[in-house]
């Protein structure tokens, strides 16, 4: 008989793994403290913006349901995923402040079930699945992992604005196990789920755990190297940071995925837990020099940037993009947010314009930012722009809109998008990553 899934937390990735899960078949309980998004859910309606997640929700065929309360939704089930935040704690490592009454409340159902599986998918510092997970699952229930219920942790490996895509198609699947049982069925569910056949992991907790942030840290250091090259392409002559990473990526040691030298990365991952990498190496007892330098080349990149635009402008700055990426909403630490931010401090009068991340950033910078309705009027009221977002709206603007007859307008494009402005009339164009943006 299938597996009925419960899913705890509806924000930007519980809400998507309910729908896929419930578009692809499943039958799935969602459960969320905040009454709006279990209404919404309810309504068929997405609770949080994604893109996709509106039709995934319409293709569900009245699988999926929400409610406020824990206990009933894990009774009605076989298997719970606990996707609730674990914000970072100062230094490094996560907290487990809404992870731990999760399961205290899985817990006390769980006491009057036969076997059921807890899969946690909230990214948590080694030792906490095993530990206090692990603890309060077995105090609250009465009940052994292992022989009495399961215990997984496993992680998705998504980028917000593409997590549907992300999840149904992964590259390979995580399973942290308490035992062979509990990872045989989270495994079969997610082989009904995927669309693809991606390789399967499964481990001890810890080795799960670990290799949760290893491969974060990873990107985080690749994506740095090749903006590392970028850096050093702009002083070069003759050097074109997209032609060398080009090359690199046909290395099958090396892969050409996130290797585009261009600026900070940002989002609600990749920054913390490149530091919690660095904490647990100090935690253990050994260098955490390599992801604290990554880290450290990250934030700088934002000062650099400042810096490189203020040299170039010559009055109002404008900023394209405040989302760490195309299609999301989300702006924490992305780096045309930090940008303004930090010019803003130096005194310059920036215009910030951005499809879905004004709400947001406004939350941040407050009136010293102004914010413009459309990317055209962002443009027009500045003397440089300068593009930290590759939204494709901005590649589709006439080239018209960004010249300025009287002094050519200087166009600062971190991502290379619009090459085809190298040239136009009224418009100075650097792109970063070649030697010509040091003109």
């Amino acid at each position: 008989m299938a597996a009925k899934v419960c899913v705890i937390g509806l924000g930007k990735l519980g809400a998507p793994l309910a729908a896929c899960m419930a578009a692809r078949g499943v039958t799935v309980v969602a459960v969320d403290a905040d009454k709006r998004k279990v209404d919404a859910i309810n309504r068929g309606k997405p609770p949080v913006p994604e893109p996709g997640l509106a039709e995934m929700l319409a293709s569900c065929g009245g699988r999926l349901t929400a409610l406020e309360q824990i206990g009933p939704a894990v009774e009605q089930t076989d298997i719970t995923f606990i996707v609730v935040s674990t914000p970072s704690e100062p230094g490094g490592g996560f907290s487990l402040k809404y992870v731990e009454p999760a399961c205290r409340e899985i817990g006390r159902a769980l006491a009057n079930k036969d076997y059921h599986v807890v899969s946690l998918t909230s990214t948590v510092m080694p030792g906490s699945t095993g530990g206090r997970v692990r603890s309060l699952l077995e105090e609250s229930s009465g009940k052994r992992c292992g022989p009495d219920f399961g215990l997984c942790y496993s992680p998705e490996f998504i980028a917000l604005g593409s997590v549907i895509r992300d999840f149904l198609n992964p590259d390979m699947l995580l399973i942290g196990e308490s035992d062979r049982r509990a990872g045989d069925a989270l495994q079969a569910l997610y082989r009904q789920v995927c669309e693809n056949q991606p390789g399967v992991a499964r481990m001890n907790f810890v080795n799960a755990e670990f290799t949760k942030l290893a491969v974060n840290t990873y990107v985080t250091t690749k994506i740095s190297f090749a903006n590392m090259l970028a850096r050093i392409s702009e002083r070069l002559p003759g050097a074109d940071v997209d032609v060398v990473t080009s090359a690199l990526g046909l290395d099958t040691r090396i892969g050409g995925k996130y290797l585009k030298g261009a600026v900070s990365y940002g989002g609600p991952c990749f920054p913390r837990d490149n530091l919690a990498m660095a904490a647990l190496a100090r935690q253990v007892g050994t260098s955490p020099e390599l992801a604290q330098t990554v880290d450290h080349f990250n934030r700088w990149q934002v000062e650099w940037l400042a810096d490189f635009v203020q040299q170039h402008s010559q009055g109002p700055i404008g900023v394209l993009g405040l989302t760490y990426k195309p299609g999301t909403d989300v702006v924490e630490e992305a780096v045309g947010l930090l940008l303004a931010r930090e010019l803003s401090l130096r005194g310059l009068a920036v215009i910030a314009y951005d499809p879905l991340g004004e709400k947001n950033s406004a939350r941040v910078l407050g009136d010293k930012v102004r914010f413009a309705p459309r990317a055209e009027e962002c443009i027009a009221a500045s003397d440089l722009v300068v593009l930290t977002t590759p939204w494709q709206e901005f590649a589709t603007l006439p080239a018209e809109r960004w010249a300025r007859p009287q002094a050519p307008r200087t166009v600062v494009d971190c991502w290379r998008l619009l090459k085809h402005l190298k040239g136009q009339p009224g418009v100075r164009y650097l792109g970063l990553g070649a030697c010509e943006s040091r003109a």
